[in-house]
């Protein structure tokens, strides 16, 4: 857990230190040049413009449409993450056997340990790194979206609700930290390991992660990043209804 914690601080401190790094001031348009912009922030700009233009020219809503679509695309990553989590919750009593089973620190017995564990992974085909996935996947996203949205003039001037969207929000960050909060209390409902020290650290670490570095973005991803937890809320009351029926199906025949 302590891991993941790093693999996502990493991630996120790569998407804030790449945003600022790449090529921001110039223009996008479909003459730019480069793999990046050609097939990743021109097609994202063009598609957010489009939706806006079906909404009267709302940007803020174009953006909070992609938004959802891209959620769509990643539902199987997402269901696939909640599996592989519901799969590692029912193998703690035998991982922890195998804790006591080789509880001395020694290198032999460390790397015994971290091979049976490993054997035990396999055997009920869980992936300890799957719920890191979805955040990969999502990392390049939102640095095409800040490129899509910093790099286009008629989206950064742009104006929804009380916010301007090419600009950094103080009540934003704010939402998208407690929505973060939310939508990981949720998921960590029911799990038998969330008394889990590590889990708790892990349950306040992100949304102040995510608020933070919300403060310095645009208002835009922010608000990507808010719909997005949103959209994770509803899709874990109705992906964990379906697996807890299972669970009682399966409990009943025994």
């Amino acid at each position: 857990m302590r891991k993941k914690i790093w693999i996502i601080a990493i991630l996120i401190g790569m998407v804030f230190f790449l945003s600022g790094c790449m090529d921001v001031n110039t223009p996008i348009n479909k003459e730019t040049e480069g793999i990046w912009a050609n097939y990743f922030v021109w097609p994202l700009h063009q598609l957010i413009v489009y939706i806006s233009d079906v909404f009267n020219g709302s940007h803020g809503l174009g953006i909070i449409v992609v938004t959802i679509l891209i959620r769509l695309v990643l539902l199987p990553l997402n269901i696939k993450q909640l599996k592989s989590s519901k799969a590692m919750q029912e193998i703690q009593p035998e991982m922890k056997a195998l804790r006591e089973k080789y509880s001395s620190k020694d290198a032999t017995t460390q790397q015994k340990l971290q091979q049976e564990t490993m054997q035990l992974f396999q055997k009920h085909g869980v992936n300890p790194m799957a719920g890191c996935l979805p955040i990969i996947v999502q990392m390049p996203i939102l640095i095409a979206f800040y490129h899509a949205i910093y790099r286009s003039e008629v989206i950064k001037e742009g104006t929804f609700l009380w916010f301007e969207l090419g600009t950094p929000d103080p009540i934003l960050p704010i939402i998208a930290a407690a929505t973060t909060f939310l939508q990981q209390k949720l998921m960590m409902m029911g799990n038998p390991t969330s008394n889990n020290p590590q889990m708790q650290m892990m349950l306040y670490v992100m949304p102040i992660m995510i608020g933070v570095f919300a403060f310095f973005f645009p208002a835009a991803l922010a608000l990507y990043w808010v719909i997005g937890n949103l959209f994770m809320v509803g899709q874990t009351f109705f992906i964990h209804r379906p697996l807890k029926k299972d669970d009682n199906d399966g409990g009943a025949k025994k």
